[in-house]
């Protein structure tokens, strides 16, 4: 895949890669890697920036590794590493046999350190964490030298080696970069690059009780792999001097090149890890795969396809300035792929029972529907049709509005493929609601056209009286704002909107749905795109979870409330 339109010409990433080709630099390799670190589920973020790192190694007949950033194990876990993978695969892209942890090079990275050492580049400071951010100082205030900074070589080698030995608490020392703390940029000056923590690693268990910092494990990881092109979001744009300055100590021959682009924010949702967490451990939402969620895992379960999210990878493009994406794009995205591919069917979310008095008590016909209108060579498929039906609750007004063109008394509309019907009657129970619509069919107008010529406004999707009851799902926006967590002052869940799941457990479906297999997709007619939930449906009770509506109904509503 390509990471823009053609239309749209070559991204400056895309650039980079076809100068470098022909100056020959890298001898015209192209490798990239997507990185994630394994402390939580992949998110629509990072699906860009594995479109993009696999997808830019396609189009330059290269290479991308799928390489764990684990170093460190307070956060990070089996099941994230192995959902991490299942991601990636779902969406279309195979690492081969190029799957690396960072964990994987502890050993190079340890003596990789130990040369720093040796170079007087880099020395163990004792000041405390907060000591050292103190000391560094920020943007306004200057850095001031740790009273450490001029230890010996010898002495700095000894205690380094006693750190790995495991001999010091956690904070005790600290392994800092020799670098320039009158620096005007904060990153320079003398950043951590080892720390003592005695934690369980899921990989390395417990052989390790210091940890690399990601700044300096990851550029050397790069390196190791040969990695050509690496590919990180805007935020990292200040560490790239760090990153270039530790490969230049360290790395000779050919070295990787660090380059920035625009991170993914979308609206009415939140981005952060550490925010998506707290929605799945306080409850907020029933998991990482909650239908709700932005990750990839909550999307793949509310029904949207990997070509879906490969597209709105390719729309929202690749550039240097910030833009946050309107949800709706994403939406567009996936209705545009189910309109292709997803058959019809009829389901009533809301039922309403139809009796009609006219029609043959005991008497069953079988109608010819289409599985979809515009593709006859996805065939048809046989509806029963009998006196009892149900339509939705909303199709039926009693006393109408100028325009509404549903069922009404003494109204007339088509029944989809099946018959014009009129409304005679209406039942009520006690309170006054009405529980049941007595009609009459025209049996002339079989297949919903009249041979005398009349036409009808209205056309209702319907199931039969024997249509079983099926649970549905209607997800929607998890937030009710465009930014939940702009506002510092406020906590991001005050914005959490209440009518993301509503839980329908007496709609009524097409007697074939029933049987319908876990993962896949229809549109039932005039509702939307939905989804077999492939977690909570049971053979003979499938559970269809809405993936999207058949329009963005989300905007009209809200423009509605301005």
């Amino acid at each position: 895949m390509t990471t823009t339109n053609e239309t749209q010409g070559l991204n400056f990433l895309q650039e980079i890669i076809e100068e470098d080709q022909r100056t020959g630099k890298y001898a015209g390799r192209v490798h990239t890697r997507f990185p994630p670190e394994p402390n939580g589920y992949l998110h629509i973020g990072h699906a860009k920036s594995i479109c993009l790192n696999f997808g830019l190694a396609q189009q330059y007949g290269g290479k991308c590794n799928l390489r764990f950033d684990d170093t460190n194990p307070v956060t990070e876990d089996t099941d994230y590493v192995e959902a991490i993978q299942r991601d990636v695969k779902w969406l279309g892209f195979e690492w081969e046999d190029r799957k690396f942890f960072a964990s994987d090079y502890f050993p190079k990275l340890y003596d990789f350190a130990v040369q720093l050492i040796k170079q007087g580049k880099a020395y163990v400071c004792s000041l405390s964490p907060e000591e050292i951010r103190e000391y560094r100082g920020d943007f306004t205030t200057p850095g001031r030298n740790s009273p450490y900074r001029e230890r010996s070589v010898e002495e700095n080698l000894d205690l380094f080696h006693r750190m790995r030995a495991g001999e010091f608490s956690d904070g005790q020392h600290t392994l800092r970069a020799k670098i320039d703390m009158a620096s005007p940029n904060p990153v320079l000056r003398d950043p951590p690059i080892y720390r003592i923590r005695h934690a369980h690693h899921h990989r390395t268990g417990d052989a390790w009780p210091i940890y690399p910092l990601y700044d300096f494990a990851h550029c050397l990881s790069d390196a190791i792999e040969g990695i050509t092109h690496s590919i990180c979001t805007l935020e990292f744009e200040n560490r790239r001097v760090l990153y270039d300055w530790i490969v230049d100590n360290l790395v000779s021959g050919d070295r990787p090149y660090q380059y920035e682009f625009n991170r993914l924010n979308l609206n009415y949702t939140v981005m952060s890890k550490r925010k998506l967490l707290k929605l799945v451990t306080e409850g907020f939402v029933a998991g990482w795969d909650d239908p709700r969620m932005m990750t990839i895992t909550g999307l793949r379960r509310r029904g949207f396809t990997p070509a879906s999210i490969r597209d709105f990878a390719t729309r929202v493009g690749v550039g240097k300035a910030q833009q946050l994406i309107d949800m709706s794009l994403l939406e567009l995205c996936i209705r545009e792929d189910l309109n292709e591919t997803a058959p019809r069917a009829m389901a009533v979310m809301r039922p309403l029972k139809v009796v009609l008095e006219n029609y043959p008590e005991g008497q069953t016909e079988l109608l010819e529907v289409q599985n979809h209108p515009q593709k006859p060579e996805m065939g048809t498929r046989q509806v029963p049709f009998m006196r009892e039906l149900y339509i939705e609750a909303d199709d039926f007004m009693e006393d109408p509005p100028k325009g509404f063109f549903r069922l009404a008394p003494g109204k007339e509309v088509r029944l989809r493929s099946a018959y014009f019907i009129k409304c005679e009657q209406v039942i009520k129970d006690a309170a006054g609601n009405v529980v049941e619509l007595r009609c009459s069919y025209d049996p002339a107008t079989r297949g919903g056209n009249a041979p005398d010529g009349r036409k009808v406004k209205g056309t209702l999707h319907w199931v039969p009286g024997n249509a079983p009851v099926a649970e549905v799902r209607l997800y929607d926006r998890l937030f009710s704002v465009e930014a939940p967590d702009a506002d510092d002052s406020k906590d991001f869940t005050t914005f959490l909107n209440p009518t993301s799941l509503q839980t329908l457990r007496d709609a009524r479906v097409e007697p074939m749905l029933v049987d319908a297999a876990v993962e896949s997709r229809y549109q039932f007619e005039r509702t939307g795109y939905f989804y077999v939930d492939p977690k909570d449906s049971k053979p003979g009770k499938p559970v269809f979870n809405r993936t999207v509506t058949l329009k963005d109904s989300w905007t009209k509503e809200q423009a509605k409330g301005k």
